[in-house]
């Protein structure tokens, strides 16, 4: 019968195959594990940890724009998310509340990317220069208004332009209880909004367990 060699003996395996086997320890009695299992197991968790959703709104088109003005100062970027998808999310609480217009987080420490896309006009010709701005808003705590995007109008027409920005963001407690809203203000003229879709990936789960 062999003698048991030390750990420091063995050879080192930096591709190892799928069957494997790994000393586990388990309330005290020493169990193994296949590396294949475990792998899976590990790559499981992680996805389970992070997911994504999409939220589209359905109210404002192309036929039936929301007006957004230079003197009613800024709003809230509406989204009713009629059509929405959930199924990946791996969370329980939604990245987004239709009701209270508001993106919203599950942890404190969690990491997340937002995609916010619509359709927009001028309500005039605008001047060069004229154009708006989306940013984070919350009425306490974080100032989250610093991440903020200004958009400017590619000509001076009253044609519908695509827009397209991601914004990356982590949430801390005030995030967590309060959340935050997209907010949009216009700048020069008036403006129109149609189309407008969120989706967020939760990029880190600073879930304690």
């Amino acid at each position: 019968m062999s003698k048991p060699r030390r750990i420091s003996e063995l050879r080192v395996e930096l591709t190892p195959q799928e069957s494997d086997l790994l000393a586990i320890v388990s309330e005290g009695e020493t169990k193994r594990i296949s590396y294949g299992t475990l792998r899976e197991k590990i790559l499981d968790s992680v996805a389970t940890i992070q997911g994504w959703a999409r939220y589209d709104d359905t109210t404002y088109t192309t036929g039936s724009a929301l007006s957004v003005t230079v003197a009613g100062g800024e709003v809230t970027l509406p989204n009713n998310a009629s059509g929405s998808i959930e199924t990946h999310i791996h969370s329980d609480v939604a990245f987004y509340n239709p009701d209270e217009q508001k993106i919203q987080a599950e942890n404190d420490g969690d990491v997340y990317c937002m995609t916010i896309t619509f359709r927009a006009r001028a309500a005039a010709n605008p001047s060069t220069g004229d154009g708006f701005y989306i940013r984070l808003g919350n009425t306490v705590g974080t100032p989250y208004s610093r991440v903020r995007k200004d958009f400017y109008w590619p000509k001076t027409d009253q044609n519908w332009y695509y827009f397209h920005e991601v914004i990356e963001y982590y949430s801390d407690s005030d995030f967590v209880t309060n959340g935050n809203a997209i907010r949009i203000k216009p700048n020069g003229v008036n403006i129109q909004i149609a189309d407008i879709i969120f989706f967020i990936q939760r990029t880190q789960n600073h879930r304690v367990y």
